[in-house]
């Protein structure tokens, strides 16, 4: 076994309900979530010393600061890339924690995503600026051409990849109505009690045909997400076991852009993920068989088959084959977002799915996997494995 990595740990997580019409201010849900993480770790929102959130956040650092009482910040930072860099923020504070920087680390994500905008429309429409401010914004090169929505550059995306492997919509249809069903059994989850069938998949509209499915997309939700991490050491002395965070990485490889993924070489593997997949599993030592669960960031049902090529737990071109197989199931080879996803429990950018991770290590998921000892986390651009002390 290689030597640990970091001996940063997660000590508390918390979030709101999740909704399509959460009735206050992306603010509220921020404190409320942030509020709700300090509890469950069992420590003063004002020992707060460093906070972390994604660029895109619209709460401000000073005021959610302010809400929550927090006496003296050492260290702030926004992570770009959206989801596909949400497990960013794990590295970016296990990072803090070990350098010494900080002694309490604050995660959070809060989005009215469903009532206050929606991402899954055409930019035009949400008042969101698709052009940086040198003209040379990557959705430059999509949306004067037609692709106007993440599941047009989602479909453009996965397109090489089914063809070359012979992978139908039909297909994909079973990653959806496993994590229906995980979701089914999540009273969190916005399809709490609603499992769908196969049939049910392919009933579903079109959004980019002959590619994805309406239930091939993930939700536009309203919520927050946060996430204490702090160091293993002092996590042993609060009120939730330690779930530590035994590797973190981030990959962006040369020619690939966050959200329109295809301009590199080989449209049929996922290059940023196989990067944070090398360097992972050479920080810790492990390998794909030391899993015993998987969060895998699932904005559409495609990613999930690339990352978990990637990661190695199947072949190239064989992924779906392996979920056909019951590989996501919970008796499978490797459960895979035993929440539901971000298509069946909510879309917070992948946040939602992390706390996931960390519940599994605790042992106390709706849809608990027996005798857990490492969870993998992927966001495509990022990872991390969190395993138990």
């Amino acid at each position: 076994m290689a030597r640990t990595f970091t001996e940063a740990a997660i000590a508390g997580i918390g979030q709101t309900e999740f909704s399509k019409a959460s009735g206050r201010s992306e603010l509220q849900l921020a404190a409320e979530c942030s509020l709700a993480a300090c509890q469950d770790a069992g420590i003063s929102p004002h020992d707060i010393d460093g906070m972390i959130t994604f660029t895109i956040d619209n709460s401000d650092e000073v005021n959610l600061a302010r809400c929550l009482g927090v006496k003296d910040l050492a260290y702030t930072t926004r992570i770009p890339g959206g989801g596909a860099a949400a497990a960013a923020t794990i590295y970016q504070a296990m990072a803090m924690v070990n350098a010494g920087l900080c002694n309490n680390v604050l995660i959070w994500r809060a989005m009215n995503e469903r009532s206050q905008y929606r991402f899954g429309q055409n930019p035009n429409q949400q008042m969101m600026s698709y052009q940086s401010g040198n003209g040379t914004g990557s959705l430059l090169w999509c949306v004067p051409y037609g692709a106007m929505t993440p599941a047009s550059w989602g479909a453009l995306q996965a397109q090489r990849y089914m063809h070359t492997y012979g992978v139908t919509n039909r297909d994909l249809g079973y990653i959806s109505v496993q994590q229906r069903k995980y979701a089914a059994n999540n009273p969190a989850a916005w399809f709490y009690g609603k499992p769908i069938t196969l049939e049910d998949h392919q009933n579903s509209k079109w959004i980019q045909e002959p590619w994805l499915r309406m239930l091939d997309c993930c939700q536009e939700s309203d919520g927050g997400v946060a996430i204490l991490v702090t160091s293993l050491e002092r996590a042993r002395d609060l009120k939730q076991k330690p779930v530590r965070i035994l590797g973190a990485a981030q990959s962006i490889p040369y020619n690939v852009e966050v959200i329109s993924n295809y301009y590199h070489d080989d449209l049929t593997v996922m290059p940023e993920a196989q990067g944070v997949a090398k360097r992972l599993w050479k920080q810790t030592g492990l390998r794909p068989s030391d899993m015993q669960a998987a969060m895998i960031y699932d904005a559409f049902t495609p990613h999930v088959l690339l990352q978990l090529e990637a990661f190695g737990f199947c072949k190239r071109g064989e992924a779906a084959e392996w979920v056909k197989a019951g590989g996501m199931a919970i008796d499978g080879e490797l459960p895979v977002n035993t929440n539901g996803g971000l298509t069946g429990e909510a879309y917070i950018h992948g946040m939602n799915s992390m706390a996931e991770g960390v519940r599994q290590i605790r042992g106390t998921s709706p849809n608990q996997v027996q005798r857990v000892q490492n969870v993998l986390i992927s966001s495509g651009m990022a990872g991390a494995i969190l395993s138990k002390d």
